[in-house]
């Protein structure tokens, strides 16, 4: 599954849209006003499907991760030098990107691909471009490049 991931130029808290290869609109991320990042994924019907949360007051980003309003684990940056790397706590999962922090594999701990994220660099707003082995993991990836997307965000403010 291909998945395209677009912030919104014109809106004053975090909002994406996701399509999928056809180009329809899969998923729509909303954000809201608080201490730290938190955004909001609606399906395309407009139902509320998880919320991601940035942990503030922590010494790397940490954003808590809800199935609907379930807690379901935390994404955690790790300490590293030269490239990128985060904790999928829940699922087994590890993040690792590359030095300019554009391009990320996941991958579970046995080393089987779970996902590609690339960033598409030649786009006025954020754009990712998803590439998800199963079709069910699609929903906790993009809660993967939403809280790498925030941490980068907040770094760079």
């Amino acid at each position: 599954m291909k998945l395209l991931f677009k912030q919104r130029i014109f809106s004053w808290l975090d909002s994406y849209d996701i399509y999928d290869e056809k180009g329809e609109t899969v998923y729509t991320v909303k954000g809201q006003l608080s201490f730290g990042h938190k955004l909001f994924i609606y399906n395309k019907y407009g139902e509320h499907l998880g919320t991601i949360k940035e942990e503030i007051l922590t010494f790397l980003p940490r954003f808590a991760l809800y199935e609907n309003d379930e807690y379901i684990g935390k994404i955690t940056k790790e300490f590293t030098f030269f490239k990128p790397k985060f904790i999928l706590d829940y699922k087994d999962w590890q993040i690792e990107g590359n030095f300019w922090e554009w391009d990320y594999q996941i991958v579970d701990y046995s080393g089987n691909i779970i996902g590609l994220i690339n960033k598409e660099i030649f786009h006025m707003s954020d754009t990712y471009s998803l590439t998800i082995e199963h079709d069910e993991d699609a929903f906790y990836v993009l809660m993967i490049v939403l809280a790498i997307d925030a941490q980068k965000c907040s770094r760079n403010k």
